[in-house]
């Protein structure tokens, strides 16, 4: 790995702090409108899909450059770049990569200019997110598939115009990684039916969908029959290729070495006990790793490589911290922890984190299979 950056670089990352001074007010100060003025001047300088080609609406950046302005945002605790993570993170590579022209230009505008609004059906029940095992079945009926089946912890379906959904084509395949195809399907279509999910802290993100008879062209989709497992892991592959799961997990642990500061243990500061201090150590640790990891799979796609199931470490390393971090909080919160602020709401609240894109155990399957070439389970 490289770590020096050109010149270019760098004026590149003074710019993205000049423009945060210029425009992002405290968090406090940020008023109802303020995402959307803020998300008008982000496409103004075509910082919204900033890495994709020109040709379709990019800001032509390069990846490293994309790094920049993402650390550099994520530092501010700006809000996210754009208005649908699953569509920018998601669906529009896949769709730069295996769409025809026409999909490109039906989807493309409307991700790069915050009117879209997408969700990604991947797992389902009995299944969970082993997509190799999914069940959803997609029968060709002349120019249509016919979908009958269910998705379940699908986030923001209730709100979706379209979801990326992965369905069986073909059950006969030899490989159960093959017969899967994905298709770019309108949530109001008939026959689509979202029943909410609702968490212990009573937030509304996941939802359950029910598919009877659902009638989708074949126009609709992405890549060819059969090949949806493709499209689908370089999908998962370019939401963890960055750095972007170590750098929230940076500002997590910033916020948790402060609570530690203000906190007492045993009638002294937190920050003088011993075990606080090894578990902060650990976790700061742990999601070094994780920036390392991020920044050799990021030197790897400079090179001209596609990301690879390396990928799946730092998704893993976040799950698994998750949860002590959230325990830590607590402990130092001491009889306020009964109470409900942010930190009780994050502690009761990381089942999106832990399960989106993925449990730990899948992601410890698809280590152990394809970087260390393990037996499959």
């Amino acid at each position: 790995m490289d770590f020096d950056f050109t010149e270019k670089e760098q004026a590149f990352r003074a710019e993205v702090k000049q423009f945060i001074a210029d425009n992002l007010p405290p968090p406090e100060q940020r008023g109802e409108d303020f995402e959307k003025h803020w998300h008008a001047k982000l496409i103004e300088k075509k910082w919204i899909g900033f890495s994709w080609p020109k040709e379709y609406g990019g800001g032509g950046g390069t990846l490293i450059e994309q790094f920049i302005l993402k650390e550099e945002m994520s530092k501010a605790l700006a809000p996210d770049l754009g208005s649908d993570f699953m569509g920018l993170t998601w669906v529009g590579p896949a769709l730069i990569r295996h769409g025809t022209e026409e999909q490109k230009k039906e989807f493309l505008p409307d991700l790069l200019n915050c009117r879209s609004s997408w969700c990604t059906g991947y797992s389902e029940p009995d299944v969970g997110s082993d997509l190799g095992s999914l069940k959803l079945r997609a029968v060709r009926d002349g120019d249509d598939y016919v979908i009958n089946g269910s998705k379940i912890w699908t986030t923001r379906a209730h709100v979706a115009r379209y979801i990326f959904l992965t369905v069986r084509t073909n059950p006969e395949a030899q490989s159960r990684y093959s017969g899967i195809s994905v298709l770019l399907t309108p949530m109001n279509t008939p026959g689509i039916e979202v029943r909410p999910i609702v968490n212990i802290v009573g937030q509304h993100h996941f939802n359950q969908v029910f598919f009877t008879d659902v009638r989708v062209p074949v126009s609709a989709r992405l890549g060819a029959e059969g090949e949806g497992w493709k499209v689908v892991m370089g999908a998962l592959a370019n939401e963890r290729s960055g750095i972007s799961e170590s750098t929230g997990m940076e500002r997590h642990l910033e916020k948790l070495k402060e609570l530690a500061r203000n906190s007492q243990k045993g009638g002294k500061p937190a920050l003088q006990d011993a075990e606080v201090r090894r578990k902060l150590a650990r976790f700061e640790t742990q999601i070094s790793a994780m920036r390392l990891n991020g920044l050799r799979n990021l030197t790897k796609q400079i090179k001209g490589a596609q990301p690879s199931s390396e990928t799946s470490v730092n998704k893993l390393l976040r799950g698994i911290l998750e949860i002590p971090m959230a325990d830590l909080a607590m402990s130092l919160l001491g009889n306020e922890a009964s109470g409900m602020g942010e930190w009780q709401f994050d502690a009761l609240n990381f089942h999106g984190t832990v399960i989106g894109g993925g449990s730990p155990n899948i992601q410890r399957n698809i280590i152990a299979e394809r970087v260390l070439g393990l037996p499959k389970d």
